[in-house]
């Protein structure tokens, strides 16, 4: 029983051996390789090297340690990843980085001050519209984007507007109460 076990071990490892002699040469990398893009990120340009592929969602989380855009679907459905670039809402997880470059980036670290809070996200924080938390960069983001297209929302705006932004936790009356107020603040502040 011992000689057979030996025997049949050694044949099948000179085997193996013989397929990987015989296996072809891993394939070279095809494509591209990084490039150096510059993105005018919450009005500062910053200078990286990524490859083409990819998204800015992933350049500013994991290139430039800009966490709040967050990666949930990865499909552009969900909302959690909103940005605002060049004045418009976009998922950020559908844009390439190397497509964004030369557009103005503001993320939800670039809207408030270390000392005062954006209207729109002290709103958030009267009206307890975060909840967990997780979704709430991307809801401040589209909120923002929708007041400055649309400074005076109905209901109905409301509703549009933040369609495309969803949150497990539920907090949607929160939100619209917190966009409602934020609206309040804003035209005051640009009255008073």
């Amino acid at each position: 029983m011992r000689g057979v076990g030996v025997g049949s071990g050694a044949l099948g490892s000179a085997l193996l051996e013989k397929e990987a002699a015989a296996a072809p040469p891993a394939p070279a990398i095809v494509g591209p390789g990084p490039v150096p893009v510059t993105l005018n990120l919450n009005g500062k340009p910053v200078k990286l090297t990524i490859e083409p592929r990819v998204t800015l969602c992933d350049a500013l989380r994991h290139h430039l340690d800009i966490t709040g855009s967050k990666r949930v679907c990865d499909r552009g459905t969900c909302g959690a990843c909103t940005v605002i670039m060049n004045g418009k809402t976009v998922y950020s997880c559908t844009v390439l980085a190397i497509d964004a470059e030369g557009k103005n980036i503001q993320t939800i670290e670039g809207l408030s001050t270390a000392d005062k809070l954006h209207p729109v996200s002290q709103s958030f924080w009267d009206n307890d519209a975060q909840q967990c938390g997780y979704c709430t960069p991307g809801f401040v983001m589209a909120c923002k984007g929708l007041l400055d297209e649309n400074p005076n929302p109905t209901p109905a705006d409301l509703h549009r507007g933040l369609g495309g932004n969803l949150c497990r936790c539920g907090t949607y009356m929160g939100v619209r109460k917190a966009v409602a107020e934020a609206a309040k603040n804003m035209k005051g502040a640009k009255n008073g």
